[in-house]
């Protein structure tokens, strides 16, 4: 007779349970997406929602939000958690911060954490986070020389008590920020984002007859964390070498180093070599760096199987203490995604060898390149307005890169109508850029030219957040580089791609974003393929006799 116990949860209820929470978390984003202030979270999806049990450890996640969001938010609670003990927590809390070696690894970014209450005992958390439109200091920018440059930091502290808001925090917040009504609008959507996973998770604790979440959590866990164990397994074991560069801060180019160890069923990603922390906001804290690093292997290896603290416990990451890939306190990190991004391209590119059939080549769009403008209108009213757009992806091994489409990050761009709604500013030009993609047997995605002016009537700050200036997407298997970002003013001049500048009103600025790598070599591209692209204005009849050989 078998001494096995039976499992608590047979498959067909397991999913059933599951798929119900991963809708509790799409429900709370659709709640924080209708009532945010900032278009950085109603138009872009700069945010992130996660169901958690009660010691931290993420259940479910949201499946249009930002992915790294969701291995940060367990850690982030954890923090919390280690300040506010379990038994301290109250009906109605919300807790905040934005510390950047806490949470998500830049200020502008708060994460809120509600506790979720059933039958008097807390069974688990709901958490959000969201980019703020502006956190005091310089801007989100990359110049700064010193986290203290870059804004207001908010230590872990109750936001809520018992239902009843901290009218200290809230003060401080508005005294801080440049647009405190679009800042505290963003911070109540969280909280009702939070309110709404609450009362879901105890409508479906009272529905399936659960006590907690705890049992459901362990095997859900299990689940995923079985199923990347199995997807690892399936590499040769080995150890896997590549680095990467980019441009950097002037003069200080970033040199990434990536040594991946396969072991088993086990994987670790290390940065042993990488660039050392600079005095510029370009360092990557470690919670984003691990972030960054576990979900491209998530994407190759197992892209099917829904999120949870399980899907990463089989991969390990580290990186030396003041590299810029683990800067230490007070190092400025405003524009860690200039740095975070490139990850996924080293981690390919060292995998290539034994994973060439599902890796991609390099993005345009890692890292994003992002323009803020801010300053006062005709209206006398101040706003802090960003553009978010992408490059082109990195070609597949068996498909053309996609155009204008943001990797590792999965961040939209949002309609330029609402873009030009809340901003003076006009978007004369949105357009994919021809010969952009890299060629190759199949071509990297386009980038983008954007052309923008400023008509606010006075002066307005630019503050640019750019790299792939000087070293373009990589291609993979003999594809070619994409082309590279470029940023110039309408009288030809270039502001610095990764500091603050001033536009006059009437100014236009003009933005290329970089296209994908290409993958293969380009002359085995169907000559129809090539064609097809000639004609859509993808490629120029030069690029298509130089790079594929069409006469």
């Amino acid at each position: 007779m078998s001494d096995r116990r039976p499992e608590p949860f047979d498959p067909i209820t397991l999913e059933v349970y599951w798929s119900r929470l991963v809708s509790i978390a799409d429900e709370a984003a659709t709640g924080l997406l209708r009532t945010a202030f900032s278009t950085i979270v109603r138009e872009s999806n700069d945010y992130g929602t996660v169901l958690m049990d009660r010691n931290g450890d993420s259940i479910s996640e949201n499946t249009g939000g930002i992915a790294s969001f969701s291995c940060i938010l367990p850690r982030t609670t954890k923090a919390f958690l280690a300040k506010f003990p379990l038994e301290s927590w109250r009906p109605g809390d919300a807790v905040v911060t934005n510390d950047p070696w806490l949470a998500t690894g830049h200020l502008p970014d708060f994460t809120v954490v509600t506790p979720i209450f059933h039958r008097n005992e807390i069974v688990g958390f709901a958490g959000c986070i969201a980019h703020s439109p502006d956190v005091g200091g310089a801007l989100w920018s990359a110049d700064c020389r010193e986290l203290f440059e870059e804004g207001i930091r908010v230590l872990p502290m109750r936001l809520i008590r018992a239902g009843e808001w901290n009218s200290d925090v809230v003060d401080l917040l508005c005294a801080n920020v440049r647009v405190p009504r679009q800042v505290m609008g963003d911070l109540e959507a969280q909280v009702v984002s939070n309110g709404v996973s609450v009362r879901r998770v105890v409508e479906f604790l009272e529905d399936t007859g659960l006590s907690d979440l705890q049992e459901l959590s362990a095997h859900l866990q299990a689940r995923t964390d079985r199923a990347m164990r199995r997807a690892i397994a399936a590499v040769p074991d080995g150890t896997y070498q590549a680095t990467i560069e980019a441009d950097g801060f002037d003069a200080q180019t970033t040199r990434i180093v990536c040594t991946v160890t396969v072991s088993g069923e086990t994987m670790h990603i290390d940065y042993e070599g990488t660039s050392a922390q600079i005095d510029r906001g370009i360092n990557c804290v470690l919670n984003y760096t691990h972030a960054y690093s576990v979900y491209p292997i998530k994407c190759i290896l197992d892209p099917f199987t829904p999120r949870n603290e399980g899907s990463y416990r089989a991969i390990t990451v580290s990186a030396p203490e003041r590299s810029i890939l683990n800067p230490v306190f007070p190092a400025p990190c405003s524009a860690r995604q200039l740095t975070g991004h490139l990850l996924a391209g080293a981690i390919y590119r060292a995998l290539e060898p034994v994973l060439h059939d599902k890796i991609i080549a390099d993005c345009g769009g890692a890292p994003t390149m992002r323009a803020l403008f801010s300053g006062v209108g005709r209206d006398e009213q101040r706003f802090s307005q960003v553009l978010f757009a992408s490059g082109g992806m990195g070609a597949a091994p068996h498909k053309d890169g996609l155009p204008t489409t943001a990797f590792p990050t999965n961040v939209g761009a949002g309609s330029i109508e609402a873009y030009e709604s809340a901003a003076p500013l006009l978007v004369w030009k949105k357009r994919l850029r021809t010969d952009s993609g890299g060629p190759g047997m199949f071509r990297g995605g386009l980038g983008q030219e954007v052309e923008i002016e400023v008509r606010a009537g006075q002066p307005v700050r630019l503050s640019l957040l750019s790299d792939r200036h000087r070293f373009p997407p990589y291609g993979v298997r003999g594809g070619l580089h994409g082309a590279p970002s470029a940023i110039t003013l309408d009288d030809g001049s270039k502001p610095h791609p990764k500091s603050r500048t001033s536009v006059d009103s009437g100014r236009r600025v003009v933005l290329l974003y970089a296209g994908g790598g290409g993958y293969g070599d380009p002359t085995l591209r169907s000559r129809e393929a090539v064609k097809a692209d000639l004609r859509d204005g993808y490629i120029s009849a030069a690029a298509a006799k130089r790079d594929y050989g069409l006469e």
